[in-house]
């Protein structure tokens, strides 16, 4: 959270905290953002008494955000980075003009200050290019991670399960043994235990990827139960557990029956495993995009996506389209020399693919409207 707070406005971000974690249902992580803003302006007011905020203070902020160097790439920072900021004290204050012993202090008005030029908000709302791995070099470095230890075998389990349901890390490092249905190939995120985003509960199954992630995690399982007497309540990707050397320096010696208390130490798995391959890092997240791009590969109908879609506990085919499913740049320049090139099909194999398009035009304007 923050420090240096002047007393005059901590009460009311004690109460905006509350607000945001009852009332909004945000993750701590989010409120964390949100704070961080917040601590942003009041550092650059001299932690002005929040009633005396005034448009002129927005201004000066944002021209403030808009030349302030990053500290951890020396430059300045992204026009994303400002946005969020901005919206973030916008919200703040917007909060505040409904609060007792605000609301009179407080021209809305001078809230609408708080608004980037079109121009940079473009900028800050233009998509980067993703750099995704393919299903093949993240199979590849599977088969380059050893398995001789416990711990070696629980990093390639964590692996093999990334691939093999697309899971976010946070639900990843908060699984049990008892949410994974090998016989029915399934992954029970249920919200009660599972850190499922927006604490949404529901089941993914094991994606089409090949036999071995799924055989890494079933012996993954079987010697956690054989081995180390596991119960089904028991973690299924345990904590690594510590002691101290001949040294005095702590080192890893084995498991232990506890949850990771947050995503790191999986983060860190993965970048020592592409790191071993030879390859770029590859965020955990990062795999969704890749399966997405396979199941557009391999999905033959509108039905078959939406299946795929809900895997990732999307309610909607558009958020998987939307935020995993853009076309690669290679594809883009594969399907526009495809369109130059005289047409080799028959007939009858234009017309299905049109009617199979006309389908799945049809579900995804249905698909708009109830989002709407």
């Amino acid at each position: 959270m923050m420090k240096n707070n002047s007393t005059k406005n901590t009460r009311i971000l004690y109460e905006y905290v509350k607000y945001l974690k009852e009332a909004k249902q945000l993750d701590d992580s989010t409120i964390d953002g949100v704070m961080k803003s917040i601590n942003r302006f009041e550092e650059a007011t001299n932690y002005l008494d929040f009633k005396k905020f005034r448009a002129k203070h927005a201004i000066a902020f944002k021209k403030i955000l808009l030349s302030r160097k990053s500290l951890v790439t020396g430059d300045k920072l992204s026009k994303a980075t400002v946005l969020t900021t901005i919206r973030h004290l916008k919200g703040f204050f917007q909060f505040l003009v409904t609060q007792k012993g605000y609301r009179a202090k407080i021209n809305y008005s001078d809230i609408e200050y708080f608004n980037l030029s079109e121009k940079d908000t473009r900028i800050a709302n233009a998509k980067r290019k993703k750099t995704v791995a393919t299903i093949e070099q993240l199979m590849e470095t599977l088969k380059t991670m050893p398995g001789s230890t416990a711990i070696e075998m629980r990093d390639r389990a964590v692996f093999a399960f990334v691939i093999l349901t697309g899971a976010r890390d946070g639900a990843v490092a908060s699984a049990k043994i008892k949410h994974i249905d090998i016989a029915e190939q399934s992954f029970y995120q249920d919200a009660r235990e599972v850190k499922t985003k927006f604490s949404k509960t529901f089941t993914t199954y094991f994606l089409p990827v090949g036999e071995l992630p799924s055989k890494i995690l079933t012996e993954w399982i079987e010697y956690l139960i054989r081995e180390h007497g596991y119960k089904q309540n028991d973690p299924l990707f345990p904590k690594t557990k510590l002691a101290h050397n001949k040294n005095q320096q702590f080192e890893a010696v084995g498991l232990l029956k506890e949850h990771w208390s947050n995503a790191n130490p999986i983060r860190k798995i993965f970048k020592q495993a592409f790191e071993a391959a030879g390859l770029p890092y590859y965020k955990p997240h990062s795999f969704r995009d890749t399966l997405t791009r396979l199941g557009e590969n391999l999905c033959r109908t509108p039905e078959e996506f939406k299946a795929w879609s809900q895997n990732f506990g999307h309610e909607s085919i558009l958020t998987t389209f939307y935020s995993y499913g853009d076309v690669p740049d290679y594809k883009q320049a594969q399907l526009l020399r495809k369109l130059a090139e005289p047409a080799k099909s028959t007939s009858s194999d234009v017309e299905e693919e049109f009617k199979q398009f006309q389908q799945f035009q049809t579900m995804m304007a249905k698909t708009k409207s109830l989002a709407n």
